[in-house]
Protein backbone atom coordinates (compact mmCIF):
# COMPACT_ATOMS: atom_id res chain seq x y z
CA UNK A 1 0.00 0.00 0.00
CA UNK A 2 1.09 3.61 -0.64
CA UNK A 3 0.81 5.98 2.24
CA UNK A 4 -2.37 8.39 2.55
CA UNK A 5 0.50 11.19 3.99
CA UNK A 6 4.01 10.82 2.75
CA UNK A 7 6.99 13.04 4.30
CA UNK A 8 9.95 12.62 2.64
CA UNK A 9 13.67 13.75 3.87
CA UNK A 10 11.64 16.95 4.94
CA UNK A 11 13.96 20.34 6.76
CA UNK A 12 12.79 23.20 8.76
CA UNK A 13 15.34 26.14 9.36
CA UNK A 14 15.02 29.41 12.07
CA UNK A 15 17.58 31.56 11.52
CA UNK A 16 20.37 29.21 13.18
CA UNK A 17 17.70 26.72 14.29
CA UNK A 18 17.27 23.34 12.44
CA UNK A 19 13.91 22.50 13.69
CA UNK A 20 13.22 19.69 11.45
CA UNK A 21 16.08 17.97 10.04
CA UNK A 22 15.28 15.31 6.96
CA UNK A 23 12.23 14.36 8.74
CA UNK A 24 10.80 10.99 7.33
CA UNK A 25 7.20 9.53 7.80
CA UNK A 26 4.79 7.42 6.12
CA UNK A 27 0.79 7.39 7.38
CA UNK A 28 -1.31 4.58 5.93
CA UNK A 29 -4.70 5.69 5.13
CA UNK A 30 -7.21 4.95 7.96
CA UNK A 31 -4.86 4.64 10.75
CA UNK A 32 -4.35 6.86 13.68
CA UNK A 33 -0.74 7.93 14.15
CA UNK A 34 0.79 8.78 17.12
CA UNK A 35 3.17 11.84 17.01
CA UNK A 36 5.49 11.90 19.64
CA UNK A 37 8.43 14.39 20.98
CA UNK A 38 9.71 16.33 24.50
CA UNK A 39 8.84 20.11 23.67
CA UNK A 40 11.07 21.65 21.64
CA UNK A 41 11.45 18.19 18.92
CA UNK A 42 9.84 19.72 16.39
CA UNK A 43 6.27 18.28 16.10
CA UNK A 44 4.43 21.52 15.45
CA UNK A 45 6.97 22.59 12.65
CA UNK A 46 6.40 19.33 10.95
CA UNK A 47 2.66 19.95 11.19
CA UNK A 48 3.08 23.32 9.79
CA UNK A 49 4.51 22.20 6.71
CA UNK A 50 2.26 19.34 6.12
CA UNK A 51 -1.13 21.95 6.63
CA UNK A 52 0.67 24.45 4.66
CA UNK A 53 1.78 27.52 7.41
CA UNK A 54 5.18 26.66 6.67
CA UNK A 55 6.77 25.60 3.60
CA UNK A 56 9.44 23.15 3.22
CA UNK A 57 13.36 24.23 2.98
CA UNK A 58 13.86 20.86 1.55
CA UNK A 59 12.08 17.60 1.03
CA UNK A 60 9.12 16.16 -0.18
CA UNK A 61 4.99 16.08 0.95
CA UNK A 62 2.62 13.50 -0.42
CA UNK A 63 -0.60 13.25 -0.25
CA UNK A 64 -3.00 10.50 -1.40
CA UNK A 65 -0.30 9.89 -3.80
CA UNK A 66 -0.60 13.59 -4.94
CA UNK A 67 2.65 15.98 -4.07
CA UNK A 68 1.40 18.48 -2.02
CA UNK A 69 -0.88 21.67 -3.09
CA UNK A 70 -3.03 24.02 -1.37
CA UNK A 71 -5.58 22.28 -2.39
CA UNK A 72 -5.68 19.55 -0.08
CA UNK A 73 -5.53 21.78 2.79
CA UNK A 74 -9.44 21.84 2.50
CA UNK A 75 -8.96 18.37 2.80
CA UNK A 76 -7.75 18.51 6.10
CA UNK A 77 -9.16 19.59 9.81
CA UNK A 78 -6.38 20.48 11.58
CA UNK A 79 -6.51 21.26 15.60
CA UNK A 80 -4.15 23.13 16.45
CA UNK A 81 -2.83 22.68 20.66
CA UNK A 82 -3.79 26.51 21.03
CA UNK A 83 -7.15 26.71 20.64
CA UNK A 84 -8.28 29.49 17.92
CA UNK A 85 -12.36 30.62 18.82
CA UNK A 86 -13.53 34.00 18.38
CA UNK A 87 -14.59 34.83 21.84
CA UNK A 88 -17.45 37.22 20.63
CA UNK A 89 -19.22 35.17 18.27
CA UNK A 90 -21.97 32.95 19.43
CA UNK A 91 -20.75 29.12 18.80
CA UNK A 92 -23.56 28.06 16.36
CA UNK A 93 -22.36 30.75 13.84
CA UNK A 94 -18.67 30.41 14.49
CA UNK A 95 -18.40 26.83 13.51
CA UNK A 96 -21.31 27.67 10.47
CA UNK A 97 -18.60 30.24 9.44
CA UNK A 98 -15.57 28.10 9.87
CA UNK A 99 -17.51 25.12 7.67
CA UNK A 100 -18.14 27.82 5.42
CA UNK A 101 -14.66 28.39 5.15
CA UNK A 102 -14.31 24.80 4.47
CA UNK A 103 -16.71 25.03 1.43
CA UNK A 104 -19.98 24.28 2.93
CA UNK A 105 -22.93 26.58 1.64
CA UNK A 106 -24.52 28.49 4.93
CA UNK A 107 -27.46 26.08 5.22
CA UNK A 108 -25.53 22.93 4.95
CA UNK A 109 -22.97 24.57 7.68
CA UNK A 110 -25.37 25.57 10.13
CA UNK A 111 -27.37 22.12 10.24
CA UNK A 112 -24.25 19.92 10.58
CA UNK A 113 -22.88 22.32 13.43
CA UNK A 114 -25.81 21.56 15.19
CA UNK A 115 -25.83 17.95 14.79
CA UNK A 116 -22.29 17.91 15.84
CA UNK A 117 -23.22 20.06 18.79
CA UNK A 118 -26.01 17.86 20.02
CA UNK A 119 -24.09 14.58 19.33
CA UNK A 120 -21.39 16.36 22.00
CA UNK A 121 -24.08 17.74 24.45
CA UNK A 122 -23.52 21.23 23.72
CA UNK A 123 -27.30 21.70 21.93
CA UNK A 124 -28.52 23.98 24.46
CA UNK A 125 -24.98 26.26 23.82
CA UNK A 126 -25.26 27.04 20.34
CA UNK A 127 -26.71 30.72 20.85
CA UNK A 128 -24.31 31.25 23.65
CA UNK A 129 -21.00 33.36 23.08
CA UNK A 130 -17.45 31.65 23.44
CA UNK A 131 -16.78 33.15 26.64
CA UNK A 132 -20.08 31.72 27.94
CA UNK A 133 -18.73 27.96 28.32
CA UNK A 134 -16.09 26.42 29.98
CA UNK A 135 -12.47 25.55 28.47
CA UNK A 136 -13.63 21.83 28.21
CA UNK A 137 -16.82 23.29 26.13
CA UNK A 138 -14.63 25.20 24.21
CA UNK A 139 -12.36 22.66 23.03
CA UNK A 140 -15.21 20.38 22.02
CA UNK A 141 -16.22 23.19 19.62
CA UNK A 142 -12.80 23.55 18.33
CA UNK A 143 -12.95 19.80 17.47
CA UNK A 144 -16.16 20.08 15.54
CA UNK A 145 -14.98 22.84 13.07
CA UNK A 146 -12.43 20.47 12.71
CA UNK A 147 -13.80 17.51 11.83
CA UNK A 148 -17.36 18.63 10.68
CA UNK A 149 -16.65 19.26 7.02
CA UNK A 150 -15.43 15.18 6.83
CA UNK A 151 -11.75 15.79 5.84
CA UNK A 152 -9.50 13.33 4.91
CA UNK A 153 -7.14 14.02 6.89
CA UNK A 154 -7.21 14.79 10.30
CA UNK A 155 -4.09 16.47 12.77
CA UNK A 156 -4.94 16.84 16.16
CA UNK A 157 -2.73 18.62 18.63
CA UNK A 158 -3.37 17.72 22.06
CA UNK A 159 -7.44 16.85 21.11
CA UNK A 160 -7.99 16.17 24.80
CA UNK A 161 -6.06 18.22 27.04
CA UNK A 162 -7.56 19.50 30.15
CA UNK A 163 -10.50 17.95 29.51
CA UNK A 164 -11.91 15.76 32.65
CA UNK A 165 -12.26 11.72 32.46
CA UNK A 166 -15.56 11.41 31.24
CA UNK A 167 -15.30 14.53 28.08
CA UNK A 168 -11.76 12.87 26.97
CA UNK A 169 -13.83 9.71 26.97
CA UNK A 170 -16.05 11.09 24.72
CA UNK A 171 -13.87 12.57 22.32
CA UNK A 172 -11.95 9.54 22.15
CA UNK A 173 -14.72 7.85 21.05
CA UNK A 174 -15.68 10.29 18.66
CA UNK A 175 -11.72 9.48 17.03
CA UNK A 176 -12.33 6.33 16.94
CA UNK A 177 -15.47 6.53 14.86
CA UNK A 178 -13.67 8.80 12.22
CA UNK A 179 -11.44 6.32 12.40
CA UNK A 180 -14.14 3.47 11.46
CA UNK A 181 -15.55 5.97 8.79
CA UNK A 182 -12.41 5.29 6.67
CA UNK A 183 -10.46 9.02 7.98
CA UNK A 184 -6.68 9.29 8.62
CA UNK A 185 -5.73 11.18 11.84
CA UNK A 186 -2.24 12.25 12.70
CA UNK A 187 -2.27 12.64 16.39
CA UNK A 188 -0.14 14.81 18.93
CA UNK A 189 -0.24 14.74 22.69
CA UNK A 190 1.89 14.32 25.29
CA UNK A 191 -0.71 11.37 27.32
CA UNK A 192 0.96 8.23 26.11
CA UNK A 193 -1.74 6.45 27.74
CA UNK A 194 -4.03 7.59 24.55
CA UNK A 195 -1.29 6.67 22.07
CA UNK A 196 -1.63 2.86 23.39
CA UNK A 197 -5.29 3.41 23.47
CA UNK A 198 -5.84 5.07 20.48
CA UNK A 199 -2.78 4.68 17.87
CA UNK A 200 -1.95 2.19 15.00
CA UNK A 201 1.76 3.53 14.84
CA UNK A 202 3.62 5.87 16.11
CA UNK A 203 6.89 7.83 15.74
CA UNK A 204 9.06 9.69 18.03
CA UNK A 205 10.67 12.56 17.08
CA UNK A 206 13.80 14.73 19.12
CA UNK A 207 15.96 17.73 18.37
CA UNK A 208 14.07 16.89 14.89
CA UNK A 209 14.93 13.88 14.22
CA UNK A 210 12.84 10.85 14.17
CA UNK A 211 14.46 8.63 16.11
CA UNK A 212 11.61 5.92 16.76
CA UNK A 213 9.24 4.53 13.99
CA UNK A 214 6.52 1.80 13.96
CA UNK A 215 3.61 0.18 14.25
CA UNK A 216 2.57 0.16 18.83
CA UNK A 217 2.82 -3.86 18.57
CA UNK A 218 6.46 -4.09 16.84
CA UNK A 219 7.46 -1.08 19.21
CA UNK A 220 6.35 -3.09 22.40
CA UNK A 221 8.07 -5.88 21.02
CA UNK A 222 11.42 -3.89 19.91
CA UNK A 223 11.44 -2.92 23.78
CA UNK A 224 10.20 -6.08 25.73
CA UNK A 225 12.28 -6.83 28.60
CA UNK A 226 12.08 -9.75 31.07
CA UNK A 227 10.90 -8.04 33.38
CA UNK A 228 7.85 -9.74 35.57
CA UNK A 229 5.07 -8.37 37.97
CA UNK A 230 4.42 -11.00 40.96
CA UNK A 231 1.35 -10.20 43.41
CA UNK A 232 1.20 -12.09 46.81
CA UNK A 233 0.28 -12.36 50.49
CA UNK A 234 2.86 -13.09 52.53
CA UNK A 235 6.22 -12.17 53.72
CA UNK A 236 8.90 -12.10 50.41
CA UNK A 237 12.06 -11.75 52.10
CA UNK A 238 13.74 -14.50 51.09
CA UNK A 239 13.60 -13.28 47.17
CA UNK A 240 16.43 -10.67 48.28
CA UNK A 241 18.78 -13.56 48.34
CA UNK A 242 17.39 -15.04 44.94
CA UNK A 243 20.65 -14.50 42.26
CA UNK A 244 18.68 -15.01 38.91
CA UNK A 245 16.36 -12.33 39.45
CA UNK A 246 17.08 -8.40 39.99
CA UNK A 247 14.10 -6.35 41.97
CA UNK A 248 13.07 -3.43 40.20
CA UNK A 249 10.20 -2.28 42.70
CA UNK A 250 9.11 -3.75 45.76
CA UNK A 251 5.79 -3.23 48.21
CA UNK A 252 3.99 -4.86 50.83
CA UNK A 253 1.97 -7.42 48.59
CA UNK A 254 3.52 -5.91 44.80
CA UNK A 255 6.88 -6.89 43.00
CA UNK A 256 8.06 -6.14 39.78
CA UNK A 257 11.62 -8.10 38.91
CA UNK A 258 13.86 -8.80 36.53
CA UNK A 259 15.15 -12.20 35.64
CA UNK A 260 19.14 -12.79 34.55
CA UNK A 261 21.05 -14.53 32.35
CA UNK A 262 18.80 -17.49 30.69
CA UNK A 263 16.93 -17.82 33.88
CA UNK A 264 13.50 -19.01 32.76
CA UNK A 265 9.57 -18.14 33.56
CA UNK A 266 8.83 -21.48 34.55
CA UNK A 267 12.19 -21.87 37.23
CA UNK A 268 11.00 -18.89 38.92
CA UNK A 269 7.07 -20.09 39.09
CA UNK A 270 8.74 -23.30 40.41
CA UNK A 271 10.60 -21.72 43.53
CA UNK A 272 7.14 -19.91 44.11
CA UNK A 273 5.56 -22.44 44.57
CA UNK A 274 7.89 -24.17 46.94
CA UNK A 275 7.62 -20.90 48.76
CA UNK A 276 5.05 -20.17 51.58
CA UNK A 277 3.90 -17.05 49.74
CA UNK A 278 -0.17 -17.31 48.22
CA UNK A 279 0.34 -15.91 44.91
CA UNK A 280 -2.10 -14.15 43.32
CA UNK A 281 -0.52 -12.83 39.74
CA UNK A 282 2.40 -13.68 37.93
CA UNK A 283 2.88 -11.80 34.75
CA UNK A 284 5.24 -10.51 31.98
CA UNK A 285 4.98 -6.85 32.13
CA UNK A 286 4.35 -4.71 28.73
CA UNK A 287 6.51 -1.74 28.76
CA UNK A 288 4.57 1.16 28.48
CA UNK A 289 5.05 4.00 25.83
CA UNK A 290 6.10 6.36 29.13
CA UNK A 291 9.05 4.27 29.67
CA UNK A 292 10.13 3.72 26.64
CA UNK A 293 9.82 7.80 25.38
CA UNK A 294 11.89 8.34 28.28
CA UNK A 295 14.33 5.82 27.79
CA UNK A 296 15.03 7.56 24.13
CA UNK A 297 14.79 11.04 25.23
CA UNK A 298 15.79 11.58 28.69
CA UNK A 299 18.30 11.00 31.08
CA UNK A 300 19.44 6.84 31.51
CA UNK A 301 17.83 4.76 33.95
CA UNK A 302 16.77 1.60 34.79
CA UNK A 303 13.63 0.64 32.56
CA UNK A 304 10.46 0.74 34.78
CA UNK A 305 7.70 -1.63 33.42
CA UNK A 306 4.46 -1.56 33.21
CA UNK A 307 2.67 -0.52 36.86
Amino acid sequence: MNPYLKIEKVSKRFENHLAVDEVSLAVEKGQIFGLLGPNGAGKTTLIRMITGIYLPDSGSITVDGVPWTREHVSRMGYMPEERGLYKKTKVLEQITYLLRLKGMDKKTAKQTGMEWLERLGLGGWADKLTTDLSKGMQQKVQFIATVAHEPDLLILDEPVSGLDPVNAKVMEEEILRLKKMGKTILFSTHRLEQVEELCDSLALIHKGKVILENTLPEVRKQFQRNHFRLEFEGIPDFIDEWPEIRILEKRAHHLIFETTGDTSRNSILEKLAQSNLIINKFEKTVPRLNDIFIELVGEPRVFNPEQ
